[in-house]
């Protein structure tokens, strides 16, 4: 996972997504999270989620599902909701995000 942050972007080797200091600089943006201001903290969280989503094969039992549905909880969606989210491109496809809702769902229910 290579998750750069600077002092107003942070960007990933793995995804497409990026988060941006708002332009009041009252709080950060993240690219799958579109109309939510997030402190720089969540923000990270949110990129953090984006960066495994891209690098990682979320098949069922995956390892990282535990601390996925924690990180998502963070952001309101659920764990499943979050991968989905950040797997699709900013225009994204409901096809790609019932797929990767649908796998992540099955590994919550083991």
């Amino acid at each position: 996972m290579t998750l750069t942050i600077n002092d107003t972007s942070m960007t990933s080797d793995y995804t497409a997504h990026t988060a941006q200091e708002t332009p009041s600089r009252t709080g950060w943006e993240v690219s799958w999270l579109p109309g939510q201001t997030l402190d720089r903290n969540t923000a990270i969280t949110a990129m953090t989620l984006a960066d495994l989503a891209g690098e990682h094969d979320l098949h069922q039992g995956h390892r990282l599902c535990p601390h996925i549905a924690g990180w998502a909880a963070e952001l309101g969606p659920t764990g499943p909701e979050a991968i989905a989210r950040a797997t699709q491109p900013s225009s994204g496809t409901t096809r790609d995000h019932d797929h990767a809702a649908g796998q992540l769902d099955r590994e919550a229910a083991d």
